[in-house]
């Protein structure tokens, strides 16, 4: 058993530029939101290019607990598509999206902002574009661009999806690889980190053949200040033993801390049995309810 993760991405420093690879959209709006939140409380502006549908972004980076409605309000925040700003059509020039990134990293100190943040989903970069023969170019300009700035950018990959040759092309352009922490994965269950908000998170089938990888997520996340979520929303199946291993580090937090489980509606019925509904430091929400 190993945790693997490369950086953190609450590790990333102002002028970084970091890849992250991700393996399901559950993994991206995660570690995307906490990549967000950080940039906010750092006062930075901060800007995520997407390339799902409208309003999709902010309402991911909402539900994991960032104060959209102000930020944008106040012109710290923004969340667009990449047509217009990276593309034009169905074309892609480098030097296009660079004078983009270019004109943003200008604006933002008249704005008054000290930095910033930009997150780009690469999934655009799938597509059968002209041009797109030009992405390393693109991601040598970032580096370049970026050095002695307080401008990070966050490029993200889908890990399923691009082919082992175009990630191997652009990672040597990138100072930090950030994953999610990893705890357990194959193809029964996964088990990563949660970082927005901070926590825990399950997928599929869970029994006592991972009670130790659990325990160790748990202990984990138990180190961290605040209040802790267990996301289980896409967890099919949880055995007694994991169950009651989770109720019992719930019940060992401090009174001040909060413990939110996130779970389908027939995972909440094993915890609600095992009285989870009857604790006052457990919230019990099905996924309905987020």
């Amino acid at each position: 058993m190993t945790v693997s993760a490369s950086t953190q991405i609450t590790d990333l420093a102002v002028n970084d530029h970091a890849c992250l690879t991700y393996g399901e959209l559950e993994e991206l709006f995660d570690l995307t939101a906490a990549f967000v939140r950080d940039g906010l409380s750092g006062g930075l502006k901060v800007l995520w290019l997407s390339d799902g549908p409208p309003g999709q972004s902010t309402a991911e980076l909402a539900r994991r607990g960032v104060d959209v409605a102000s930020a944008v309000a106040a012109g710290q925040l923004a969340a667009a598509g990449c047509e217009g700003r990276l593309l034009s059509g169905q074309a892609f020039a480098a030097d296009h999206a660079m004078g983009w990134l270019g004109g943003q990293m200008a604006a933002c100190r008249p704005e008054g902002f000290p930095g910033l943040r930009v997150a780009v989903d690469m999934s655009w970069a799938l597509r059968p574009l002209a041009g797109i023969e030009q992405l390393p170019d693109f991601e040598a300009g970032i580096a370049n661009a970026l050095a002695g700035t307080t401008v990070s950018v966050l490029c993200q990959y889908d890990r399923e999806r691009f082919d082992p040759v175009t990630l191997a092309s652009v990672a040597a352009y990138h100072t930090r690889s950030v994953a999610a922490a990893t705890y357990h994965a194959d193809a029964v269950l996964r088990i990563c980190r949660q970082y927005a908000p901070p926590g825990i998170r399950l997928a599929g089938e869970i029994d006592y053949q991972a009670e130790e990888s659990l325990a160790l997520a748990l202990a984990e996340a138990i180190r961290l200040d605040g209040d802790l979520t267990i996301n289980l929303a896409h967890l099919a199946f949880i055995d007694a033993p994991c169950t009651r291993l989770i109720m019992d580090a719930a019940r060992g937090l401090a009174a001040s801390r909060q413990v939110r489980l996130v779970c389908s509606a027939a995972v909440a019925r094993r915890f609600a049995s095992c009285g989870a509904g009857e604790l006052s430091g457990i919230g019990l929400v099905t996924v309905d309810e987020r």
